[in-house]
């Protein structure tokens, strides 16, 4: 198991009310992601970043003292760090160095199984490294070339910029092409008039876990971050009929870096074209207002900021003080609390959802013949039944079902409205 040495910084230029000790523990919890030993985990306040080495000289040659004698094989830096920066490091440190994009994706890359999530983490780990290689230019340059050209020939860095600036373009032809597909399946979707529903939230969250409980779709799940990466998309039939596709997507993360925002975005597609987005709480955490910021955040960065939304306060298994659920339930709006893991309260969920899409259903009082039993097989499969008569001149059904099923049905000449 490898060993590492956190390093814990909070900027104070930086406007944020996390503290000191909100980001060592998140980055703990990052790295058991990875399955590394944790040593130690030094922790640091400044008021800005230093160009050369992001903190001071005296604190850096702390950390390499305690890194020779943990005998640590990484220092993981809380975070990012320029390319010069990490260079200048490792130097010091004489250990290998990342920062916490590096680590967020090296779990990505642990977790990604489908070609599309492969293919989104290598794009956003070579936009990660390109601009990196200016820091690395003294370990990367060679000079090429010789007798005969017109100069001293390509350093080795162009050729590295080349080839990475190739394989991001190819990486970003084949997400469009899976992107299509998307596109083509959501318009399936839409032409059906079938609603999506989008289940974000702060990485373990229990996002999976709901998805299970709502579909049985036998998602992996673990007590860990980022658990899921790749999207899940899985039909759910409501207590009214209404046919619904709920999709699981990729845990959000407070100071989630841009460019995997922008790596990622063929997946966050889901959210931005979902009908209902169902934002998952960990409930019982003690900063669940600012980790449901950060999920806010990056709504708004995707574009998906206004959508209408549920707020599903989740692990309530796991708070001991009623109080504390009555103070979150309260200042969430329109927000239910649930366990996912023990299918609790979870048909007050489901209540909720068939709410938002009232709309959609129109209410019916017919009577068809006796001639019609495909009808009724179709008022039990598409619709809500709320009374059925077998009269003698026909049979009268009082029903919900979807309006432009609802205006089908009524220019069927078989079919009577009744008042």
């Amino acid at each position: 198991m490898e060993r590492v040495l956190l390093v814990t910084i909070k900027v104070d230029i930086e406007k944020d009310s996390w503290g000191l000790e909100d980001y060592a523990l998140e980055l703990e919890e990052l790295v058991s992601a990875c399955g590394a030993d944790v040593v130690d985990n030094v922790t640091c306040e400044r008021d800005r970043p230093t160009p050369n080495l992001f903190i001071g000289k005296g604190k850096v040659e702390e950390i390499a003292m305690l890194a020779a004698e943990e005998d640590v094989d990484t220092v993981i830096f809380s975070h990012d760090l320029t390319g010069t920066q990490q260079r200048n490091l490792e130097e010091v440190i004489g250990k290998k160095t990342i920062d916490r994009t590096q680590l967020i994706l090296d779990i990505f890359a642990r977790h990604a199984k489908t070609p599309e999530g492969k293919t989104q983490v290598e794009l956003a780990q070579l936009q990660y490294l390109m601009p990196r290689l200016v820091g690395k230019g003294v370990m990367l340059s060679r000079l090429g070339g010789g007798i005969g050209t017109s100069g001293p020939g390509e350093q080795k860095l162009e050729v590295d910029r080349r080839r990475i600036r190739k394989r991001i373009d190819r990486l970003k032809e084949d997400l469009k092409h899976l992107s299509l597909h998307r596109q083509t399946l959501r318009k399936k979707r839409k032409e059906n008039e079938i609603p999506a529903i989008a289940l974000v939230g702060y990485t373990n969250a229990g996002k999976s876990t709901l998805l299970n409980t709502l579909t049985g779709a036998g998602q992996v799940v673990a007590d860990s971050l980022f658990t899921t990466l790749d999207p899940l998309s899985k039909s759910l039939k409501l207590s009214n009929a209404e046919d619904v596709v709920i999709s699981d997507t990729v845990g959000f993360l407070h100071k989630l870096p841009h460019h995997l925002i922008e790596a990622f975005k063929a997946t966050l597609e889901e959210v931005k074209e979902a009908d209902l987005l169902i934002d998952v709480l960990d409930a019982s955490h003690p900063r669940v207002h600012e980790l449901s910021r950060s999920v806010i955040n990056v709504l708004n960065e995707l574009g998906a900021g206004e959508k209408r939304m549920i707020v599903a306060l989740n692990k309530i298994d796991l708070i001991e003080d009623p109080s504390w659920l009555l103070k979150i339930k309260n200042d969430f709006h329109n927000s239910i609390p649930v366990s996912a893991k023990f299918n609790q309260n979870i048909d007050a969920l489901l209540q909720k959802i068939e709410g938002c899409f009232e709309e959609r259903m129109s209410a019916l009082h017919i009577l068809i013949p006796h001639t019609r039993m495909d009808l009724v097989d179709l008022f039990y499969r598409k619709g809500q039944v709320k009374e059925i008569k077998y009269e003698q001149k026909g049979i009268k059904v009082s029903l919900l079902i979807q309006k432009n099923i609802a205006s089908k049905l009524l220019q069927d000449r078989d079919i009577e409205q009744i008042s």
